[in-house]
């Protein structure tokens, strides 16, 4: 499973790289804050909202800790979709929420 850390997707967001970011926390903790331009798939409705993205695409990952998006990759790349793991979820996050 290929990971990234939450300096690596600040620092790109930063030098204005478009990323297609998907946030599989629950709806409760994504009111806490999500990354600008984040979608909101809750883990739990991934394979049914899967058809939503696009097999030529890049997504990455990203949960409270790492975990549930670890999960979510792993679901992903088993269907051939190009995803990648965001590493410490938003506990990591440094950067910039919308609430």
């Amino acid at each position: 499973m290929k990971e990234v850390t939450a300096k690596e997707v600040q620092e790109r967001l930063e030098n204005g790289e478009k990323l297609n970011l998907i946030d599989v926390r629950e709806a409760d903790e994504v009111a806490q804050g999500i990354i600008p331009g984040a979608k909101h798939i809750p883990l739990g409705l991934i394979e049914f909202r899967e058809n939503e993205l696009e097999k030529n695409e890049d997504y990455i990952m990203i949960c409270r800790s790492g975990g549930r998006s670890g999960k979510a990759t792993q679901y992903l790349e088993e269907r051939g979709y190009d995803v990648t793991n965001m590493a410490g979820g938003m506990l990591d996050w440094e950067g910039p929420v919308e609430k």
